[in-house]
């Protein structure tokens, strides 16, 4: 049975950390291949489990260490039928995949967990097309049809609630509420945008997150910005709107560069690990509800904990 499906923690308030940019930080600075920037294939071999668990503790043990909240998201971003389908795995494959990436979260947080630090587990969705291919954009009920039984898989696990990253447009937003209604599993949101503020379909967050709320009578538990820089947004966020009170999570980049220019970069920008933390705060102490912070492309565990530095005292 789900730990916290019926009551998830992060709505009540306090600092819920999570990870880094987990396919960066695997590539970078754990030597990882990741064909297709696939995370979860590393549950493959035992190399790639230990380095799935070392990736996780890491991340974790920030959180337990100061009394925090954490967010483990399972590395199952790529875990759906086409990425799979590129990758060789079948669909009992793909299925598998997304239930061992939920179990391993489990002894992770079995190891970590405190009364002081709750730990949440999300099965994580990503884009059916690449994160900013505006060409597989999907009509709502396609939406529903291709994510549902990855949202199916995760619901039939211990996990808590189902996270969609990186959500580049409206529609697919929708349908993977809507799927996950079905189901009973809450779910949450986390679009991205371009270095205008805008999603790259061109609706603002504003946009996305009302129409999303309209559409699924205020499905999603709430929304995330994620894989964006916090300058490329920041302005975005007017205080005092409701619209705003909806979002509740950053997973921002460590570069402030675009996503065609971080798609083109030879090497990684991990930007500096102090001015992120210092941003974080100041969006902190503007809204503060925000209270789920992790990081994006870029970022490791020095980023998060310059982030839970600077956070903590901030609301």
């Amino acid at each position: 049975m789900a730990k916290y499906r019926h009551a998830l923690p992060q709505l009540n308030g306090g600092l819920f950390l999570t990870d880094g940019g987990i396919e960066t930080d695997l590539i970078f600075n754990d030597g990882f291949d990741l064909p297709h920037f696939a995370a979860f294939t590393l549950l493959n071999n035992e190399a790639g489990r230990k380095g799935l668990k070392n990736y996780f503790s890491r991340y974790a043990s920030i959180a337990a260490s100061n009394d925090t909240g954490f967010i483990l998201e399972s590395p199952t971003w790529r875990a759906s039928a086409d990425w799979g389908s590129k990758l060789g795995y079948s669909e009992d494959a793909m299925a598998d995949a997304n239930r061992k990436s939920i179990e391993m979260l489990l002894e992770i947080r079995e190891q970590y967990e405190t009364s002081r630090s709750p730990m949440v587990i999300s099965g994580c969705l990503g884009p059916r097309g690449d994160g900013y291919d505006l060409a597989t954009v999907m009509e709502i009920r396609e939406a529903e049809r291709y994510h549902a039984p990855q949202v199916r898989v995760f619901s039939e696990t211990e996990a808590d609630f189902v996270t969609a990253i990186t959500m580049t447009n409206i529609p697919e937003a929708v349908g993977i509420t809507r799927t996950a209604q079905k189901v009973k599993m809450p779910a949450v949101i986390s679009f991205t945008v371009e270095t205008d503020g805008r999603l790259p379909t061109g609706e603002t967050l504003q946009d996305a997150i009302e129409t999303v709320d309209e559409a699924t009578d205020s499905g999603p538990a709430y929304f995330m910005v994620n894989c964006a820089h916090p300058t490329h947004f920041e302005h975005m966020l007017a205080s005092g709107k409701s619209w705003v009170k909806r979002l509740r999570g950053l997973r921002a980049n460590a570069s402030r560069q675009s996503h065609a220019e971080l798609n083109e970069a030879p090497h990684l920008d991990d930007g500096d690990p102090v001015e992120l933390g210092e941003q974080y705060c100041a969006i902190r102490r503007h809204l503060g509800h925000v209270n789920v912070l992790g990081g994006c492309c870029g970022t490791d565990h020095r980023h998060i904990t310059e982030i839970y530095r600077a956070c903590r005292d901030a609301a």
